[in-house]
C-alpha cells in the first residue's frame, strides 16, 4: 500500500505547536496517515518569506515516501498552493490533494483590508519592519518589508490547479476576506469551495473538517 504523508502547513505567526495542527494529528495517525508538521517560520520569523517557507516544504517532501496531501491555514494555505505551483514538475508533482483552510490567497490585501487601507503596509515600508504578536513566542516580534516584496512576486489567482482541492473558509472571518475563496474557486472545477458558519480559526469547525478529510484522503 502506498504511504499517505499529511503535511500540515500553519498560519503567520504561528508554529508546529498551533492548536489546530495538532488537533488532526492523533486521528489521522490512527487511520494511517504519516502526519508532519514543519515550522514554517523560515528562515525565521524575524526574516520571513513565502520563497524560504516553499523551499522548506520541498525540503519536508523529499524526506518522504508515497503521496502528499497538503493541509494549509491562512498563510500555510498560500504556501500550500505555491509549493505545489512552483514544484509542479518536481515534488510538488506527488501532491494527490489539499486542503485549505481560511488561505490568505492575498496575505498583503487582506491585512491592508483588516486595517482599513494601505496606510499599514506604507509605514511597515518606510520602517522597514512591524511587530506582529508571534503566538509561539508569546510577544511581539518584528518582521522585516521583505515579505511583503516576497509575497508580492506570487499572484494566486493565476495558479492552475490540476488537484482535487478543498477550501474551507468562515463567513465571519475577520482576518482573510472569504471573498478572496470565492474569487479563487470560480472557473477552477477542481476546486470545491465550502462557506462555513465560523471565523478565520475555523476552531468551531474541527470535528467536520476531520470527517471530511478522512473521507477525501481514503483513510
Amino acid at each position: 500500500m502506498t504511504a499517505k504523508n499529511v503535511i500540515y502547513l500553519h498560519g503567520f505567526a504561528s508554529s508546529p505547536g498551533s492548536k489546530k495542527a495538532n488537533y488532526f494529528k492523533a486521528p489521522l495517525e490512527a487511520r494511517g496517515a504519516h502526519y508532519v508538521i514543519p515550522d514554517l517560520n523560515q528562515p525565521s520569523f524575524e526574516r520571513l518569506t513565502l520563497t524560504a517557507m516553499l523551499q522548506k516544504v520541498a525540503e519536508t517532501v523529499r524526506d518522504l515516501t508515497g503521496e502528499i496531501y497538503l493541509v494549509g491555514s491562512s498563510l500555510g494555505g498560500l504556501t500550500a498552493l505555491h509549493f505545489y505551483d512552483q514544484y509542479r514538475q518536481a515534488e510538488g508533482s506527488r501532491v494527490a490533494q489539499m486542503v485549505l483552510l481560511a488561505p490568505a490567497f492575498d496575505f498583503v490585501h487582506a491585512h491592508n483590508t483588516q486595517t482599513g487601507g494601505n496606510a499599514w503596509q506604507t509605514a511597515w515600508q518606510v520602517a522597514g519592519s512591524a511587530p506582529f504578536f508571534n503566538y509561539a513566542h508569546g510577544h511581539e516580534v518584528n518582521v522585516h518589508y521583505g515579505l511583503v516584496e516576497d509575497l508580492m512576486r506570487y499572484d494566486s489567482y493565476q495558479v492552475s490547479v490540476e488537484v482535487s482541492t478543498t477550501i474551507y473558509h468562515g463567513r465571519h472571518d475577520a482576518s482573510v476576506p472569504y471573498d478572496q475563496s470565492v474569487h479563487f474557486s470560480e472557473n477552477r472545477p477542481l476546486v470545491t469551495l465550502q462557506l462555513v458558519d465560523s471565523d478565520h480559526e475555523l476552531l468551531d469547525q474541527t470535528e467536520r473538517i476531520l470527517a471530511e478529510m478522512i473521507a477525501l484522503f481514503g483513510l
